[in-house]
C-alpha cells in the first residue's frame, strides 16, 4: 500500500510527531496563514493520509484564512445547519455552554449521508474548557483488520444506507421528509477503498447509518451493533486535548471521531471547514 512512501513524503519536510502507532499526529513549526502556505500542501495532505488526523498548536487564523487553508485541499461544503444569514457559509459552529450539553459524544464520520460525503474537516477552536472536551479518534483501516478474515469477506460485498435525518430532524426541528426531499438517503459501501492509500475502511456509523441492504432488520442490527464496536478499541485511537489555537484535520474517509461531553456547564466553541469528496466505492 502507499503508507510508507506517504509517510517518507510528510517526513521530508514536516516536523511530525506521531500520538500513536496507528493515528494521529501532531505538526509543529508551521504557520498555516502563511503566505507561503501553499508550498507546504502537499507535504500537510500526504501527513493527512498517512495518520488520518493531523493537529496543529498555536494557530491564530481568522474565519478567512480558515477557509482560504481548507481550499488548498478541495472545493468546500456548506452544511444545512449553518444559519442562511451567516456572513461565512463555509463555517459550522458548534457551541456548547451552560444552556447546551454536548451532543457530538458518539463515534461517527462527518456527512456521510451525502452521495459524495467529506473527504475531510478541519475543526478550529475558539474557547475551550479548562479541562475536558477532548476530541477521540478512530483509525478505521485498524478497524476493519480487527474482523475476522471470514467477516472481513462478508461485509465488503455489503452496502449501508445513511440518513441525515437520524441526527438533524431533530436538531434542525425538520421532519424527515421535509429533509429527504433535498436530501434523501443514501447508499454507501459497508468497507469502503479510500481513493489515495488504497487501503480498505470500515464506512458505518452510529449518527447516520440506517441498516444495512438485503439483511433482515434483526440481521441489520446485530451485524452493524458488532462493527460499530470496532471502533471502541483504545489501541486503534488516539485523544487530543484541545487548547484555544488548536487545529484538527480529521480525513473522514479513514477515520471515525467522538467528542467527549464531559465539560458541561463549562463553554466549548468551535468552528469547522469541511473539504467535498467523491462517491464512495470499494475495489477489493
Amino acid at each position: 500500500m502507499a503508507t510508507a512512501p506517504l509517510i517518507a513524503q510528510a517526513a521530508t519536510s514536516l516536523t511530525i510527531q506521531p500520538l500513536t502507532p496507528t493515528i494521529g499526529a501532531e505538526i509543529a513549526d508551521i504557520d498555516l496563514a502563511a503566505p507561503d502556505i501553499a508550498d507546504a500542501i502537499p507535504a500537510i495532505r500526504a501527513a493527512l493520509l498517512a495518520h488520518k488526523v493531523i493537529f496543529f498548536r498555536d494557530q491564530r487564523l481568522t474565519a478567512a484564512q480558515h477557509i482560504a487553508f481548507a481550499r488548498h485541499f478541495g472545493d468546500l461544503e456548506i452544511h444545512p445547519a449553518t444559519p442562511r444569514d451567516q456572513p461565512d457559509p463555509e463555517i459550522l459552529r458548534i457551541a456548547h455552554g451552560p444552556d447546551s450539553r454536548g451532543n457530538e459524544n458518539y463515534w461517527h464520520s462527518d456527512v456521510t449521508w451525502r452521495e459524495k460525503p467529506s473527504l475531510g474537516s478541519i475543526l478550529r477552536a475558539i474557547e475551550v474548557p479548562a479541562v475536558g472536551g477532548d476530541t477521540l479518534f478512530a483509525d478505521m483501516h485498524a478497524a476493519y483488520l480487527q474482523l475476522s478474515p471470514e467477516m472481513q469477506r462478508f461485509v465488503c460485498g455489503l452496502t449501508a444506507v445513511h440518513d441525515i435525518a437520524r441526527v438533524f430532524a431533530g436538531r434542525l426541528g425538520k421532519a424527515p421528509a421535509d429533509l429527504h426531499a433535498k436530501y434523501p438517503p443514501v447508499e454507501h459501501p459497508v468497507v469502503r477503498t479510500h481513493p489515495e492509500s488504497g487501503l480498505p475502511c470500515l464506512y458505518v456509523n452510529t449518527a447516520f447509518t440506517s441498516h444495512i441492504k438485503g439483511l433482515s432488520p434483526k440481521e441489520s442490527e446485530w451485524l452493524l451493533a458488532h462493527l460499530y464496536s470496532q471502533a471502541a478499541n483504545p489501541e486503534i485511537q488516539c485523544r487530543f486535548r484541545w487548547q484555544p489555537g488548536s487545529i484538527a484535520f480529521w480525513d473522514n474517509r479513514s477515520s471515525q471521531h467522538l467528542a467527549a461531553s464531559d465539560y458541561f456547564p463549562a463553554v466549548r466553541i468551535m468552528e469547522r471547514v469541511t473539504v467535498a469528496g467523491c462517491r464512495p466505492y470499494y475495489r477489493g
